[in-house]
């Protein structure tokens, strides 16, 4: 070998160790006993430690705070496989918590990573060391989170009714459409109550719509106190609500019934210098297999609603199934 082939691949080993260093990644490169033999610039920017401090260390023994096993059986898989793998800042945030330093992203406190892990075989074949390439995708994760949180805020604002904080309309009936399906399909008992108002027009034509609009929200709060984590409450339209009790048959209904109608007797709402007090009146509905549709449902708890206007208010009716919808 000539002193100008020599200077050649030397010249060549220095630029490619350049390139390393100055790679906006982080490249670390370890033998079988997880003991460092490369650290680029990137990772002593960001761990603070230098390249000549944790050459020949053990990785572990120089980060106490990473996933051990995780990592371990990641690598460990690499090897014996010869084949390299990949990790998402979605799947794990961070392998190495390095502070977040990019200005654009500063509210996060940690670098998002992502992480390939590469084989490095020896002449004989033989896996001899890794390779961690380590990215900083901090913009495109914060990016991304912001993002879904921005889709969960109109999801949500899509199905809530904005005065109760409750399920709007629409959105209440697609859960009651699921939940016959689901009747129809295992037998599952539930039962549906709806309730508005008692003399709602009055209240409003006394103390005037914004006191009407407070009823409403304080409705609301009630009903959400009495009803179960698992049951759908909406408002159904103006003073107006309907709840779906899930794995609730008549006689639970009519208890759960009863006590938001108590509740809601005894109360009163303070608007300005007026005390209001006002009632409720209820129908409850429990599934049937008769019903053909969800609509035959609402209609049953509808009926049975207007039978308790009919019966002097304050009150509440179980529909007796089946029941003549076209009555």
């Amino acid at each position: 070998m000539t002193s100008s082939t020599i200077e050649i691949e030397i010249s060549e080993f220095h630029w490619q160790m350049e390139m390393l260093q100055s790679i906006d990644a982080g490249l670390v490169v370890l033998d079988r006993n997880y003991q460092v033999k490369l650290w680029n610039s990137f990772m002593e920017n960001h761990s603070g430690l230098r390249s000549g401090d944790v050459r020949d260390q053990s990785l572990f023994s120089l980060f106490d705070c990473l996933p051990e096993v995780w990592l371990r059986r990641k690598i460990e898989t690499v090897i014996k496989l010869n084949n390299r793998a990949f990790t998402t800042w979605e799947q794990r945030p961070y392998v190495f918590e390095f502070d977040n330093n990019r200005p654009l992203t500063g509210m996060s406190p940690v670098m998002y990573q992502n992480m390939t892990i590469i084989p490095l075989p020896a002449p004989t074949g033989e896996v001899e060391h890794v390779c961690m390439i380590v990215y900083d995708v901090t913009d495109v994760a914060i990016n991304k989170l912001q993002l879904r949180e921005v889709n969960a805020e109109l999801e949500h604002l899509s199905r809530t009714d904005r005065l109760t904080q409750l399920f709007n309309r629409g959105y209440w009936e697609e859960q009651l459409d699921k939940e016959f399906s689901r009747f129809k399909r295992t037998g599952a008992v539930s039962s549906l109550v709806m309730f508005d108002i008692d003399h709602f027009k009055k209240i409003n034509d006394t103390y005037g719509h914004q006191a009407g609009d407070e009823v409403i929200r304080e409705v609301s709060r009630w009903v959400r106190k009495v009803a179960r984590t698992t049951d759908v409450v909406g408002r159904y339209g103006g003073e107006e609500f309907a709840v779906i009790l899930l794995n609730t048959d008549a006689a639970q209904a009519r208890y759960f019934s009863e006590r938001l109608r108590r509740r809601i007797e005894e109360g009163l709402v303070s608007y300005e210098a007026d005390e209001i007090k006002f009632t409720i009146s209820l129908g409850v509905a429990e599934a049937d297999s008769h019903m053909e549709s969800y609509e035959d449902w609402l209609q049953l708890a509808d009926k049975a609603l207007y039978q308790s206007k009919n019966n002097g208010r304050n009150c509440l009716t179980v529909a007796d199934c089946p029941l003549n919808l076209a009555d």
